[in-house]
C-alpha cells in the first residue's frame, strides 16, 4: 500500500511547476539568504563579539594590579553600594603607599564589616589611580559569552527580520498582481455573461 502524500511538500519553490511565479523563485532565494546569512554571519559576528569582549577584559587584568592598603574609616555601619561574590562591598577611605614611598589617600570599594586599621587590598591602574577590581579569568570568559550570544542574536534577528520585510513586499506585490488579474477576469467574465 503506497503512503499517502501530506499537503506539505519540501523545496516546493525550487520545482518546476506551470504555477510557479516569479515572485515565488525570489522569495525562495531570500529565505534562503536569509537563513544563510543568519547562521554562518550570526556565528562570524558572536565569535569577533565574544573575542573583543575577552581581550578588553584581559587588557583590564594587565592594566590593574593590587596594593595593600589600610582602612582609615570603620566599614561596620557603611551602607552597602555593591554586592560581591562573597560579601558586601561598601565605599570607604584607604591608606597606602606608592612605588615612590609617598603615602597615599583615596576612597574605594571594600569589603564591609572592617574596623578601622585593618588591612586590605586595594587595586590601582596604570595612572597609580584607584580603580574597581579587573574580572577574573572565569568571569570574563562568561561575560564574553554572553555578549557574543546577545550580539549573535540581535544580528539574526535584524537579519530575520528584513527577511520578513522583503517576504512582506513580495506579498503585497502578489496581493497586486492577484487584483488585476481578477479585475481582468471578471471583464472576461463579464462579457460572456452578457
Amino acid at each position: 500500500m503506497r503512503k499517502a502524500k501530506g499537503t506539505r511538500q519540501r523545496w516546493w519553490r525550487w520545482r518546476r511547476n506551470p504555477l510557479r511565479r516569479h515572485a515565488d523563485i525570489v522569495e525562495a532565494w531570500i529565505v534562503l539568504a536569509v537563513w544563510t546569512v543568519i547562521v554562518l554571519g550570526g556565528t562570524l559576528v558572536g565569535l569577533v563579539t565574544a573575542h573583543a569582549a575577552d581581550e578588553s577584559f584581559a587588557q583590564l587584568r594587565r592594566e590593574r594590579h593590587s596594593v595593600p592598603a589600610v582602612l582609615v574609616e570603620g566599614t561596620a555601619e557603611a551602607v552597602p553600594t555593591a554586592k560581591g561574590a562573597a560579601s558586601e562591598r561598601v565605599r570607604a577611605q584607604v591608606r597606602w603607599t606608592a612605588s615612590d614611598g609617598s603615602t597615599r589617600r583615596g576612597r574605594t570599594l571594600v569589603d564591609s564589616e572592617h574596623q578601622a586599621g585593618s588591612k586590605v587590598v586595594i587595586w590601582l591602574n596604570n595612572r597609580r589611580q584607584l580603580t574597581a577590581e579587573p574580572p577574573t579569568a572565569g568571569a570574563a570568559a562568561f561575560e564574553a559569552a554572553l555578549f557574543g550570544t546577545g550580539a549573535a542574536l540581535t544580528f539574526g534577528g535584524l537579519t530575520y527580520a528584513a527577511g520578513r520585510l522583503a517576504q512582506w513586499r513580495l506579498d503585497q506585490g502578489r496581493c497586486e498582481q492577484w487584483g488585476r488579474e481578477w479585475d481582468q477576469a471578471g471583464l472576461q467574465w463579464g462579457r460572456k455573461a452578457t
